[in-house]
């Protein structure tokens, strides 16, 4: 049996999906209404300053990969206009119905496509733009992602990973109380689920730190790599360009 981390508990590899999917089923009805309260807020800034490195234009493809409820494709909509398009994708089909439905609800109809990033059922060179905002640290195989996201990026498109990342010095006791302590009551209380929230917490600290994610876009095909840490390392906007 091969095993991967699902939080700090070793599973079966060919478990894992479906675990981080049972997950994102459980959280998916509150997931916005947590986000806000998760972050003080705070992610709308994380992923406003996405949307503004991605510098989308007008006429562009985009693919937003794990975008949940909708938030980055939403933004993007506008931006590429009538002749171009964004394609909003997860794995997690509550959440992308969740999505969806917001989307709808703003007037915006996009494509929308369950699938796993892990195979992208897109063809080579389709895209200008992908994004990834809190979803590359569930994915099981994250090296098999990112070589189907250079797959499908026209050459020197752009990879923007939005993702947790690792705090600051100073900062990691109060943010590991935080997140152990604090972040699991949020969600019994708001969720009513603690579990979930607890792997969250969890899956965070697994996931590769900025200068290993930078390292591991750059031997998944990404010629320039870059990432600027927010909020003191909180998390980190990585971006890549595809040789």
């Amino acid at each position: 049996m091969t095993t991967t981390h699902f939080g700090f508990e070793s599973v079966d590899e060919q478990d894992k999906a479906r675990r981080v999917r049972s997950v994102f089923d459980s959280v998916a009805p509150k997931y916005d209404v947590m986000n806000d309260l998760m972050s003080m807020g705070l992610h709308r800034a994380w992923k406003a300053y996405t949307v503004l490195v991605a510098n989308v234009k007008e006429g562009q493809q985009v693919l937003d990969i794990a975008g949940g409820t909708g938030d980055l494709a939403l933004a993007f909509a506008p931006k590429v206009g009538l002749a171009g398009r964004v394609v909003h994708t997860d794995i997690n089909e509550a959440m992308l119905r969740e999505g969806r439905n917001r989307l709808l609800d703003a007037g915006v109809n996009l494509p929308t496509v369950v699938c796993d990033a892990e195979h992208l059922p897109f063809p080579d060179a389709n895209f200008d733009v992908v994004t990834v905002a809190f979803g590359l640290r569930n994915m099981t195989h994250k090296d098999n992602a990112l070589r189907e996201m250079n797959r499908v990026l026209k050459p020197g498109g752009k990879l923007l990973v939005l993702e947790f990342s690792k705090v600051a010095k100073p900062l990691e006791k109060v943010y590991d109380w935080y997140s152990f302590k604090v972040l699991p009551k949020l969600g019994k209380l708001v969720a009513n689920d603690d579990a979930s929230y607890q792997y969250l917490a969890e899956s965070i600290r697994m996931h590769p730190g900025q200068e290993e994610l930078k390292g591991l876009m750059q031997n998944t095909g990404f010629g320039h790599v870059d990432y600027h840490n927010m909020s003191g390392g909180v998390v980190a906007l990585h971006v890549g360009i595809k040789c």
